[in-house]
């Protein structure tokens, strides 16, 4: 009978092939005791992206690479590698470089402990010390503001992309793009509980985001309104028995 892994680490990623070589080594450094795999989502990029996961996995074999033919957004991604993963456990990471994948293990552990609340779902990353530009910053606090007093969500940073969750509660969420900015309003909205970790940040050291203030302003807008509608439609059944 095959062994599952510990945990799914999965990374959606599009023109990043200049940061995922070293990210692969620090997660192999990281979870040095696990076992795991990691699911790259290359999310149609136009670079190399693609035929550097290729590469890593002869280094790696715990690699996985998957590839979108068209290009879907992070949420997708996300979502394409959580229904591929093995796990019962997914740890999710930015392409980018910036989360610290020495984090997952703590977020793991938190989820995971023998004392955890009944019905913890999540465990989310929460940057305290961000190193983004200060534009970023002001406009990320105030959506975070907003968007936790009219969800009551608890997320005082729902943007960080290092989360730890349960694979069956996420894929029984409702799908839309851009829905990973709003997972933990959706776990609660489902009836389960979350829970936060201070996690680390860094700086970007190749590439550029892709998004921008104005495109996450404009799209978070539509999307929190959204969010409210789903939460106030959405029925609980208690559980389900057979008889």
């Amino acid at each position: 009978m095959k062994v599952l892994p510990d945990i799914s680490i999965v990374i959606p990623v599009f023109n990043e092939s200049e940061n995922i070589s070293n990210l692969a080594h620090e997660i192999h450094t990281s979870l040095n005791g696990f076992k795991y795999e990691v699911i790259f989502v290359d999310d149609a990029s136009t670079d190399n992206t693609k035929e550097k996961i290729k590469e890593l996995k002869k280094d790696y074999p715990e690699i996985r690479g998957l590839s979108h033919n068209y290009n879907a957004g992070q949420s997708r991604a996300i979502l394409s590698g959580v229904k591929m993963a093995e796990s019962v456990y997914i740890a999710t990471l930015d392409g980018d470089g910036q989360n610290d994948p020495r984090d997952i293990p703590r977020l793991y552990s938190q989820l995971t402990r023998s004392v955890a609340p009944e019905g913890l779902a999540l465990v989310g990353g929460q940057r305290i010390k961000r190193l983004d530009s200060n534009a970023k910053k002001i406009a990320s606090i105030l959506a975070n503001k907003i968007r936790k007093r009219l969800l009551k969500d608890e997320a005082n940073d729902t943007g960080c992309g290092i989360k730890v969750f349960k694979r069956s509660v996420y894929l029984d969420l409702p799908f839309f793009d851009h829905m990973h900015r709003y997972i933990p309003a959706l776990v609660l909205r489902s009836g389960f509980k979350i829970e936060f970790c201070t996690v680390n940040h860094r700086d970007r050291k190749f590439g550029s985001s892709k998004y921008t203030n104005w495109g996450r302003l404009i799209v978070s807008l539509a999307d929190l309104l959204g969010v409210m509608w789903l939460s106030k439609r959405h029925r609980r059944h208690g559980g389900l028995n057979e008889f």
